[in-house]
């Protein structure tokens, strides 16, 4: 992967930021994702933002190296901090962190995000925590892709100010955070591989705690574990008929 030649992910990830752009990739690392969006063509101008020495510091190469110093701004902070105050940017992207650590980025830098119009974020996992904060925050989910690279399943979410819950219209809520909205109605080969491998998994579990004698009527994971499966059961049926 280089400035020319991202991985699949972040293609995809590159291909939802809006034409002409300006936008803040937190957690940057190589900054590969600026460079090639502005080589490309996609941003007009870019943040790279890193917390780490490593990072900011291979970020700052790989700009100076691509001769993109006038249209990128390498920053070292933690989360949206890099972006400053009244800053506008248009978009922000923030890629291969777990879910509970980018609703945790969101939520502290929120005042940051005054002039931003679409967020394109892409968990590692938990994916539900990002579409429970969006709702709470008032940010529409307008697309969700699900691919498989290197044997590793990533979604990836785009949302944009307006209606929360507009997405949910047709689907039950709960199996919406679970499994996503959009990707449960276009129900893809890799959505059907990775539900079907998350209930097989879940169901090991349940027979675990049965076998080692817990009171699972006041078990919360049981319980959890047990939703989850009656919530995929509805989406996978046809698969398991």
């Amino acid at each position: 992967m280089n400035e020319l030649k991202l991985s699949k992910r972040l293609e995809v990830v590159a291909g939802f930021i809006p034409k002409g752009s300006k936008f803040a990739d937190i957690g940057s690392d190589h900054a590969y994702l600026p460079c090639y969006a502005i080589l490309k063509g996609q941003a007009s101008l870019a943040i790279a933002g890193e917390i780490t020495d490593g990072p900011f510091e291979s970020a700052k190469n790989q700009v100076q190296k691509s001769d993109l110093l006038e249209y990128i701004s390498v920053r070292k902070g933690d989360g949206l901090s890099v972006i400053q105050e009244g800053e506008k940017v248009d978009c922000v992207t923030i890629a291969g962190m777990g879910g509970s650590l980018i609703t945790k980025i969101l939520n502290d830098g929120q005042a940051k995000l005054a002039h931003t119009s679409r967020l394109i974020l892409q968990p590692n996992i938990h994916a539900k925590h990002i579409r429970q904060w969006l709702i709470e925050n008032s940010w529409n989910l307008i697309e969700e892709e699900i691919i498989e690279e290197d044997d590793k399943i990533y979604e990836i979410l785009v949302a944009e100010k307006g209606n929360p819950k507009d997405a949910y219209n047709d689907i039950e809520f709960e199996l919406g955070l679970l499994v996503g909205p959009i990707l449960a109605k276009k129900k893809s080969e890799v959505f059907v591989k990775k539900w079907t491998q998350e209930y097989k998994h879940w169901r090991t579990i349940l027979t675990q705690l049965e076998n080692a004698g817990h009171t699972y009527e006041m078990n919360e994971k049981y319980r959890d574990v047990q939703d989850n499966m009656c919530l995929l059961e509805g989406v996978l049926k046809d698969e398991k008929s």
